[in-house]
């Protein structure tokens, strides 16, 4: 079996290793290989909210390169220039693309780089006389190929997670919003509809549902356990806490403190657009005035348990203000609960030598590497499985060009990329500390 080499082997072909790969391709010193287990047709960024007016909620400059390098012919600009698209653009005036536009950029890089689709990496195991990781990859004709390669890029990225009381109603019962668009047939067919959970997913979906039901339709419902229908934290200064400066600032910081902050700062990533919201209750008041019935919303309410029972689903909830209970009647559950990180099974046979911290996670060091025990010379780098050690930039699109330059930059042991020094105007520690 022959064995191909690399320099880095990105796993998973999501927005974070395809930035990875944009950014090496025109070093001339360093190789990037993305392998992506689904085909190139399969391949989708969240397909199940893909709404056609939906807004990516960062702007244009969230590419995979321009923050770090906007000259890069894989920019987003040059993207809308390809397609003939860069004076309407202009015109239009809007920072944000659509959602199916960006997916639709990133297919067009893909189809660029070096990405392998089809390709599923099946184990990894360190070679300690060549100092490389050695990688078994299936093909899509299910052969299986070897790589040696000397670090490792883990973007698996996240999966659709379901409480196991909702998990437990099943699949007819159960639809998370990861697949709504496809299950959304099934939704039409049902006389109530609950949602739970909110969120930017929650909020477009029971935007959809009363928008494609007018004043007709299921009985909707909306139940979430944050104090409100919270929206994103879009304020010029917060959002300077997805910059470098403050992901330099909260690094330094204690485990607990780290943890303790995160907790606290679940609107600067998890809110609703402000347009979202305005968009929802226009509709819910053209609902109101064209005769249709009442749309339910609760917020502060958290499912303890759900059953099937007498044909339906009975919701046994908690007012967290009250602390009363209560049972909610549906046919059908939306959950737009979430998602966790996809299991890394790959890398079992060197799993004894990743270090975790006390609550069980991977810890991470400054240039966004694991930490491994001495005798792998390699690094195993990380996207978006961060949040605990680099905070709320970690998900963030905006962040992936300057995460992926300091990996690069750690690779080749020089200033492949220059970073920015200064990014806040805010300063996060005190006056001659960190931040």
């Amino acid at each position: 079996m022959s064995v191909e080499e690399c320099d880095v082997l990105a796993v998973g072909g999501g927005p974070f290793n395809l930035g990875l790969a944009a950014l090496a391709d025109p070093l001339p010193d360093v190789s990037v290989v993305v392998c992506e287990q689904l085909s190139e047709s399969d391949w989708g960024w969240h397909p199940g909210v893909l709404f056609d007016d939906a807004i990516l909620q960062v702007g244009f400059l969230a590419d995979l390169v321009s923050l770090v390098d906007p000259t890069h012919s894989l920019s987003f600009l040059n993207y809308l220039r390809d397609r003939d698209r860069l004076y309407q653009f202009y015109v239009r005036e809007r920072f944000h693309p659509t959602r199916l536009e960006y997916q639709d950029y990133l297919r067009w890089a893909a189809a660029r780089l070096p990405v392998r689709h089809g390709h599923r990496v099946e184990s990894t195991s360190w070679d300690d006389a060549k100092a490389r990781f050695a990688v078994t990859v299936s093909g899509p004709d299910g052969g299986r190929r070897e790589f040696s390669a000397r670090h490792l890029a883990l973007g698996v990225g996240t999966a659709p997670w379901l409480p196991p009381k909702l998990a437990a109603l099943g699949r007819d019962r159960v639809v998370h919003s990861a697949d709504y668009l496809r299950r959304v047939a099934d939704l039409d067919r049902a006389d109530r509809v609950t949602v739970v959970g909110s969120g930017q997913s929650g909020a477009e979906v029971m935007l959809d549902l009363v928008r494609r039901n007018g004043a007709h339709g299921p009985r909707l419902s909306w139940l979430t356990r944050t104090e409100s229908f919270a929206p994103l934290d879009y304020s010029r200064l917060v959002l300077e806490m997805t910059t470098p400066d403050y992901v330099r600032y909260f690094a330094s910081l204690p485990e607990r403190t780290r943890d303790a902050l995160v907790a606290g700062q679940w609107r600067h990533y998890k809110g609703i657009s402000q347009e979202t919201i305005d968009d929802l209750h226009d509709a819910l008041y053209r609902r109101l005035a064209h005769g249709g019935t009442d749309v339910e919303l609760r917020s502060g309410v958290a499912v303890a348990d759900a059953a099937l029972r007498d044909g339906g689903i009975t919701l046994d909830c908690v007012h967290r203000d009250t602390g009363q209970g209560f049972e909610h009647r549906t046919d059908v559950v939306v959950a737009a609960t979430g998602y966790r990180h996809r299991p890394t099974d790959f890398l079992a046979p060197i799993a004894d030598r990743l270090a975790r911290d006390d609550a069980g996670r991977h810890q991470i060091r400054e240039d966004h590497s694991i930490e491994t025990d001495p005798s792998i010379s390699g690094r195993v780098f990380t996207s978006n499985a961060d949040l605990h050690r680099h905070g709320v930039s970690a998900p963030d699109l905006g962040f992936g060009a300057v995460r992926n330059a300091v990996v690069l930059n750690t690779v080749l042991s020089r200033e492949a990329y220059r970073l920015p020094v200064r990014t806040a105007f805010s300063s996060f520690g005190t006056p001659g500390g960190d931040g």
